[in-house]
């Protein structure tokens, strides 16, 4: 007996952390108990209910256009720099011409020197042919041709040089801002390829979001939505949606629509950029005071949709009439009063 209380009075912590654990484990099984005996309820309540899609985008522009020279060539003038707003048709860069003006001219004499073979041809032969035989006027009439072909190839090559001579200058088919210029100063030799110009209208901006096939179908033209723009966190915009692409969008991972939308007076007044980020939420369904419940709570059998009610510990199936779900909850139209209690 001795032994054991010298024990006790040198390990009483021991004892100490045993009756913790054992407690702790006494505890738990309780507050596990309580649980499975719990049931879940719900009060039914009239609230509104509402739907929100919300799509990612950025801002783009319908009127934009990359610019390249059709021919090669040393650029001997560059007439904009990035920033500059330029008019519709106006020459942004030229190359030298006068490569392009002699072959054109040379092309030109080639032609004279043809025309006029030709016409000698045709009076040498055409006048003289009724003193000649059948086979010298066939040979004759062979060689009209051949001089007429040389004559239409001449003129291909006159015409050819002639388009060389307006590719040289480089002009916009839109007015708008000069956004990129890959080679911005005049002495360079390049090729098509090789040297580009970006023009973008900024009155043609507008918001691009890509929709889910599963989305895109509750949606349709005139739709409008609320637009939170990432460089303008604190403001909300009105955009309508005024087009829905018909076919999908290519290099997308899943099967994914444009759509576009028109931004309004107020967010037309930004600094806007292309590319801009920011999310549109759409409001998809909506019900005002409606009495609903939980989608987890409505069950469902050979006779129709119900509900559990009664107590928690002896529970009462009621059937009900339910119409639409609107974001996890379902509207009841008949069988619960407000304020009733459900379990789950």
């Amino acid at each position: 007996m001795k032994k054991v209380k010298e024990f006790l009075k040198k390990r009483w912590y021991l004892i100490l952390i045993a009756i913790f654990v054992i407690g702790f484990f006494i505890n738990k099984s309780n507050i596990d108990a309580k649980a499975k005996k719990k049931v879940d309820s719900y009060k039914v309540k009239r609230e509104d209910l509402k739907e929100i899609l919300t799509l990612s985008g950025q801002v783009d522009a319908s009127e934009k256009a990359t610019l390249k020279f059709q021919t090669s060539g040393r650029l001997v003038w560059v007439g904009v720099k990035e920033g500059d707003f330029v008019k519709k048709y106006q020459t942004l860069a030229s190359l030298d011409q006068r490569d392009i003006k002699n072959r054109l001219q040379k092309y030109l004499n080639t032609y004279t020197i043809g025309r006029n073979t030709f016409e000698q041809t045709k009076d040498d032969n055409i006048d003289n042919q009724n003193d000649l035989s059948r086979s010298i006027r066939e040979e004759a009439k062979r060689v009209l041709e051949n001089n007429q072909f040389s004559l239409n190839n001449t003129v291909l090559d006159v015409e050819y040089q002639n388009l060389s001579l307006e590719y040289a200058n480089l002009w916009t088919p839109i007015e708008g801002i000069v956004t990129h210029i890959s080679v911005p100063f005049a002495g360079v030799n390049i090729t098509p390829a090789g040297a580009d110009f970006e023009v973008v209208n900024p009155k043609t901006l507008y918001f691009s979001v890509a929709a889910e096939q599963g989305d895109v179908i509750n949606l349709k033209e005139g739709d409008i939505g609320e637009i939170s723009l990432d460089a303008y966190p604190d403001q909300k915009f009105k955009a309508t949606l005024y087009y829905i692409s018909f076919s999908p969008k290519e290099g997308e991972t899943g099967t994914v629509y444009e759509l576009r939308l028109k931004l309004d007076e107020k967010a037309e007044k930004l600094s806007l950029k292309l590319a801009m980020t920011g999310d549109i939420d759409f409001l998809i369904k909506q019900e005002k005071n409606v009495l609903s419940a939980p989608s987890s709570f409505i069950k469902k059998d050979s006779k129709g949709d119900y509900v559990f009610i009664g107590k928690p510990d002896k529970k009462v199936k009621k059937y009900i009439d339910i119409a639409q779900e609107i974001d996890g909850k379902y509207v009841i139209t008949n069988g619960l009063q407000d304020k009733e209690i459900i379990y789950d």
